[in-house]
Parts: C-alpha cells; sequence; structure tokens
C-alpha cells in the first residue's frame, strides 16, 4: 500500500529538532527525587521545576525501543503491532451508554461494560480490547481496576490494560492479568502525563513502575491545540512527541529495550466554546502526522480512528468517522481506536460498535488498493466476452476476483432497491445494527474462567479495595 504523507522528511526532521528543543531548553516538569536523580546522572539538568533532557539520551532511549509490540490473549490470540497490518481496538473508559431506540443516554454500570466486552469479543474486525465503560457502581479508586477486572472473563481476544495513575494501582493490574497468563505477553499500560509537558510524581512513579515490571507501555499524552497544545497541527504534534519522547524515557532508563507503542491523541479546540473537539478534519490530519513521527522513529503508533464529537448516531457521526479514521489508515497506522465512541469519547453505544466493525471492513479494503497486472486489466477475458454474450457475469475471472474480495460485501449497509427495502420492515442501518448487538449478546459464549480464577480475581480486588479505597 502507498502511504498517504502530509509531512515531508524535511516536515519531519524538523518537527524532531523542535521536540530535541522542547525537552532541552523548555523541559518537562518532573519533581519527583528518584527519577530526578536517575536522570541527572544520565546528564539531565534541572531549571527551577523543570527537567531538561540532552538530545543524546532521549536518542539512545529511542535507539533501544524495539520495533513491534505483541500482545497476546488469555486463548491463542495474537496481535502484534508494527507487523504492517492495521489493527482496530475500541475507546476506552466511556462514562455513559446510548440508547438508539429511545436518543437517551444514561451512565454505564459493570454490566453495561461486560457486555461490551463480550460483543467486542465477537466482532471480527476488533482486533484487541479495551476497557470500555466506566461503571458508576464502583468507588472511583478502583475505577481503572474494576474496569480490567470486568473484561478478563468476557474476551479471549487480546487485552489491553487501562490507563493508570499510581504505582500501586500498576502493581494491582499485574496481579489481575497472572490470574490468566504472563502479564509481560498478555498486558499493556498507559499513563497520561498532563499537557502541556507536566509529570505529576504520582504518574512518574507509575511509570518506573511498569517499567520494573516489563509491562508494554503506551505514553498516552491528550494535548488539546489551542488550549493545552500550541493552535498549529505541526507545533502540537511537537509538543505532543515530546511528551511521548520524555514518557519513553523514564521507561527506557529503568529497563532499556521495554516494548513501547506511540499512542497519539491530539484532539483540536472548538473555537466557539474552548472544549476538545474529536471531528473535525484537523483530528484526522494530527493522527496522520502522529503516524509518520512515530514511524520515523521505528516505533508501532496507535491514534484516533472511529471519533466523533455527535451526539447520536447520524450524519454528523458518519462523516467525522470517515475523516478520521480513513486518513490515518491511509498514512499507515498499526492500530486504530474508538470502535463504539460517541460525543467526544464520553459516551459509547453497542448498536456504534456494530457498525464500526463493518465501516473497519471498508477500511481494510480501501487499505487494499487494486491491482493492474495483466490478469486484473482482463485484456483478453474482454475480448472473449465482445466475442460472445457480452456480459462478465459467468465469466471465471468474475468469480476469481468476487473471492479475492475485489467488491466489498456489506451486512449492514443497505444497497436493495427501495421496493425491496419496503418489504422488509424499511429498517435503518442503525436498527439493524441495534439487531444485531441484541443477537450476538443473546447467542456468543465466551469461554469462562476457572471458578477458581474468578475467586483470585475477587481476592485481589477486595485487597485493593482496603487498600485504595479511603
Amino acid at each position: 500500500m502507498k502511504q498517504l504523507c502530509f509531512l515531508s522528511e524535511n516536515d519531519l526532521e524538523a518537527i524532531h529538532r523542535a521536540t530535541l528543543r522542547i525537552l532541552g531548553e523548555i523541559g518537562v516538569i518532573l519533581t519527583h527525587a528518584g527519577a530526578r536523580q536517575m536522570l541527572t546522572d544520565l546528564g539531565a539538568s534541572i531549571k527551577h521545576d523543570r527537567l531538561l533532557l540532552p538530545p543524546a539520551l532521549v536518542e539512545d532511549c529511542l535507539a533501544k525501543c524495539p520495533s513491534q509490540v505483541s500482545l497476546s490473549s488469555r486463548s491463542t490470540k495474537t496481535s502484534i503491532l508494527g507487523d504492517g497490518a492495521l489493527h482496530f481496538h475500541n475507546l476506552g473508559g466511556a462514562r455513559d451508554i446510548f440508547d438508539p431506540d429511545s436518543n437517551q443516554k444514561r451512565y454505564a454500570t459493570r454490566q453495561d461494560l461486560r457486555d461490551a466486552t463480550r460483543l467486542l469479543d465477537a466482532l471480527d474486525h476488533c482486533t484487541s480490547i479495551t476497557p470500555f465503560f466506566t461503571p458508576i457502581d464502583v468507588p472511583g479508586e478502583l475505577m481503572s481496576l474494576a474496569m480490567y477486572r470486568e473484561a478478563i472473563p468476557n474476551t479471549t481476544k487480546p487485552l489491553h490494560g487501562p490507563g493508570l495513575q499510581t504505582a500501586p494501582e500498576v502493581r494491582v493490574a499485574v496481579q489481575l492479568a497472572e490470574v490468566v497468563g504472563d502479564p509481560a505477553k498478555i498486558l499493556t499500560l498507559s499513563v497520561s502525563p498532563v499537557s502541556p509537558l507536566t509529570f505529576p510524581d504520582h504518574e512518574v512513579e507509575a511509570i518506573l513502575e511498569i517499567a520494573r515490571q516489563g509491562i508494554a507501555f503506551g505514553p498516552l499524552p491528550c494535548p488539546t491545540g489551542g488550549t493545552t497544545a500550541p493552535c498549529s497541527i505541526s507545533g502540537a504534534i511537537a509538543q505532543q512527541n515530546a511528551e511521548v519522547l520524555a514518557s519513553l524515557v523514564l521507561a527506557q532508563i529503568v529497563r532499556p529495550s521495554l516494548p513501547v507503542f506511540y499512542c497519539g491523541r491530539l484532539a483540536m479546540m472548538e473555537p466557539r466554546t474552548g472544549i476538545s473537539i474529536w471531528g473535525g478534519p484537523e483530528l484526522g490530519l494530527a493522527s496522520a502526522g502522529t503516524v509518520q513521527m512515530a514511524h520515523r522513529y521505528g516505533l508501532p503508533v496507535d491514534v484516533y480512528g472511529f471519533s466523533t464529537n455527535s451526539l447520536l448516531t447520524d450524519v454528523q457521526n458518519g462523516f467525522e468517522r470517515a475523516l478520521n479514521a480513513v486518513i490515518p489508515a491511509l498514512a499507515g497506522a498499526d492500530e486504530l481506536s474508538g470502535i463504539g465512541e460517541m460525543e467526544a469519547g464520553v459516551m459509547g453505544s453497542l448498536a456504534q460498535m456494530v457498525l464500526d466493525n463493518e465501516f473497519a471492513g471498508s477500511i481494510q479494503r480501501l487499505r487494499k488498493g487494486f491491482s493492474a497486472d495483466e490478469q486484473a486489466l482482463a485484456v483478453d477475458v474482454l475480448s472473449e466476452v465482445m466475442n460472445g454474450p457480452r456480459n462478465f457475469l459467468a465469466e471465471k475471472h468474475t468469480v476469481r476476483y468476487l473471492r479475492a474480495g475485489e467488491i466489498s460485501i456489506a451486512k449492514l449497509a443497505e444497497r436493495s432497491p427501495w421496493e425491496a427495502w419496503e418489504k422488509g420492515g424499511k429498517l435503518s442501518m442503525l436498527q439493524r445494527a441495534q439487531a444485531e448487538a441484541e443477537k450476538i449478546l443473546r447467542q456468543s459464549q465466551v469461554p469462562p474462567l476457572e471458578d477458581v480464577q474468578n475467586q483470585e480475581l475477587d481476592r485481589i480486588m477486595a485487597a485493593a479495595t482496603k487498600q485504595l479505597v479511603g
């Protein structure tokens, strides 16, 4: 596939040099004494409350990162970021669940989280799963860990761990993963520095603990251009890059060669309100630029994909998703996030997950492209048809290319004439998606954990409750 490039090699080099200037001249706000000591021993310097990272240290840590990140599951399924394929996973951490029948939303519960995980487990284009909802029926201090605990029994696909903020959370997440496998193989964890360029002590401790545990790490800055990052897309990408690389340095000084995947969550500001928007074409451009930046370093990259500010499954929802998923996909993203996402990550729905699964299939078809070799050009076939039936339907050439997927087959999109659609009950694509989600949840079965495993998960969570809940 020929990749879509918005940044030239000179542009990428300019952003890299700007990033090194940011880290070496402006620095990051990092006051954690232990991390400061380790970094200053390696040549970093301190300027007021900021830590300045020398270019040589940054470049050295980048060079230690492997080019692929492997995430296995409690079954035999594995997702390898950086293998040249495009992978998909869902939005993580939505607060609300949307009901398309009533056009209303409500706070999500643990049961919604379980249902979402089972549904995603059954969707063929969802490669890996992130715990989808933040359930209201658990204490806030346990939220991230409860999300992971409830997701584990409900999928056999690779399962990304949640975003965490403290070292104790990291240790509990590792204990939960150990119940079903080797945490270094089946768990990834993310930490989000505070934009611009701020690393609170508890987040630094979390990053260091992730590295000590040998868990694949996804730095997850979430800057917004115009409010917490420069308004220019390239300037915002440079700041995001600095936040990713500073996180990467912290991890690599503890465990060189730790698998790191580059996560880009750069959004832009809505000029009329100042809020972060996930729907404009700028997000697709920023994601594509992020992909190119990560690949300059040889790192696998995960960016926004199915993202929208829409509150409904409507026309706005559709065209914003299309812009924001197709552009980075064609730019060569290793993984796109956001299956099921609505309202800029605040909300999601089961029907949207099913819709996005079909959309992901269409994106894979786009990436496949088409060939123009002698067989595909079909001059001899055309000659035979012109001398005979003047119709290609019965030709072996047609059968061959249909079997090869030259023409995609939609399961949910309506492609029938009006009369057939009317006879079928005039169902919208959304209605078909909701029906399909309900059917999957009725029929799909995920191989259960053993009773002793569920008991151990409960024991770990009970101990975490005593430790973490005030």
